[in-house]
């Protein structure tokens, strides 16, 4: 069974959110719409992946962000160097590093948090999809 996953945001400001996302995860346009019954939005992502990030603003009655410190993307780039890489380019994205709220992550990642409250962990660790026993 193929599933793919899409995370859709409300953001403030698109332009601003896409190119956060595209310099700080390296993502790419995957596709993207203007005045879609009153929505504009763009998707970001990984090609041949089996997600996406879409972001959305509406013309006509604006949905504000409302993240909480939990509500997270983690990537995981186990590479140190690639780990540390990734992290950088988070930094210059225009991300700020922030704590994370839950005291796993701050073990072997860091916590970023862009513009509208979202937050993104990078961490330095790997992880496969198996089922529990």
């Amino acid at each position: 069974m193929s599933i793919h996953l899409r995370i859709a945001r409300p953001v403030k400001d698109l332009q601003r959110a896409e190119a956060q996302y595209k310099l700080g995860l390296g993502l790419q346009e995957l596709g993207r719409f203007v005045n879609h019954e009153g929505f504009d939005g763009v998707m970001l992502g990984i090609p041949d992946a089996d997600f996406h990030l879409e972001f959305t603003c509406c013309r006509t009655h604006p949905l504000a962000p409302a993240p909480t410190a939990e509500d997270l993307l983690v990537f995981y780039v186990p590479e140190p160097l690639l780990w540390k890489s990734r992290c950088n380019a988070m930094l210059n994205a225009g991300f700020t590093e922030t704590e994370s709220y839950n005291p796993y992550w701050r073990g072997l990642g860091r916590t970023f948090e862009d513009r509208d409250g979202y937050r993104v962990v990078i961490q330095r660790a790997a992880w496969k999809n198996e089922p529990a026993q």
